[in-house]
């Protein structure tokens, strides 16, 4: 490991426990900033109403942390919607959002929509999915931001079990994330979660980042915030241990490709290879082929729209 990366290690990772929620909030109104707190959901009525529930009990009604809570829906089929709006948080669709610009599906897609839907100086992304949720999730990434002006991007840091086995869960992480981060970019390579969805940021560096519309924005980001602000600038901060749903390995798969692209983009923007992932199911002939398209689009910095600029000056 680098020395550099060894003294990041040492100065800017954290425990939640480092920063008292007292501490936080006085660090809050003697700054002045704004926190929002954007979920991105599509088919989770089982999870996200407890996930805002927890929110607003702890860290709007309790403590008031955090100013907002929306929830952009990319389309969910369930009760997502209803769900998210009757605990409290503003429910925005994806599709409502920019609509001069189509929308996309993926992730990414939903995350960069969610600036101009958002007003907060820091804004925080927590996933939809989550079980067993504690405040410490959002209180944890936010109070570096908060309490230290020189960090620009925090992300959570956690133990992640599979089928009650500890620290088996981020397969995508260990098998591709990882290796490329070390090889490439290997600044990075202290990061612990580094597709972690759960993730703080200045709203003026997130406004500056393009964002890989699918799976790949995690590492993007990652990638383009070190570029933009530097190694001291990141952050990591221990929030314990993540449940969550787990996907299946043909879906693992297909993110692992969409991340691979990601970093193929960023290593050289000339040279492309086959946006695409082929993968095999059984059927009643043998193996049949399912060949999936891999994201290759990525949207501008937030800072380039119109529209984003016009809502700034108003």
């Amino acid at each position: 490991m680098l020395e550099e990366v060894e003294r990041w290690l040492s100065a800017r990772s954290w425990s939640a426990a480092d920063r008292p929620i007292q501490q936080i909030l006085s660090a809050k109104h003697a700054t002045g900033q704004s926190v929002s707190v954007v979920l991105p959901a599509l088919d989770e009525e089982a999870t996200v109403g407890d996930i805002v529930t927890v929110i607003r009990r702890e860290l709007m009604l309790r403590t008031p942390l955090v100013d907002e809570i929306v929830v952009v829906d990319s389309g969910s089929s369930d009760r997502t919607s209803e769900v998210a709006a009757a605990a409290g948080a503003r429910v925005v669709h994806r599709d409502a959002i920019l609509p001069r610009i189509p929308a996309v599906p993926g992730k990414g897609e939903v995350l960069w929509r969610s600036l101009l839907v958002t007003g907060g100086d820091i804004v925080c992304f927590v996933d939809a999915d989550l079980r067993e949720f504690s405040a410490d999730f959002v209180s944890g990434i936010v109070g570096p931001l908060l309490t230290d002006p020189d960090v620009h991007l925090v992300k959570a840091v956690y133990d992640r079990p599979l089928d009650g086995a500890a620290g088996q869960g981020g397969r995508v992480t260990e098998l591709m994330a990882r290796p490329l981060l070390n090889m490439h970019w290997p600044r990075l390579a202290g990061f612990v979660q580094p597709l972690s969805g759960e993730y703080a940021a200045r709203r003026s560096l997130l406004e500056r980042l393009p964002f890989p519309v699918g799976y790949g924005v995690e590492l993007g980001m990652l990638v383009d915030a070190l570029h933009l602000v530097g190694l001291d600038a990141l952050a990591q901060v221990d929030v314990g241990v993540r449940v969550h749903r787990h996907q299946d390995g043909r879906a693992l798969g297909r993110m692992a490709a969409a991340i691979y692209r990601t970093a193929q983009l960023r290593l050289a923007r000339g040279h492309l290879i086959r946006p695409a992932l082929t993968q095999f199911e059984r059927g009643v002939d043998g193996f049949e082929p399912r060949t999936f398209a891999v994201d290759t689009e990525e949207r501008p910095p937030m800072a380039e729209i119109a529209e984003y600029a016009a809502r700034r000056v108003a």
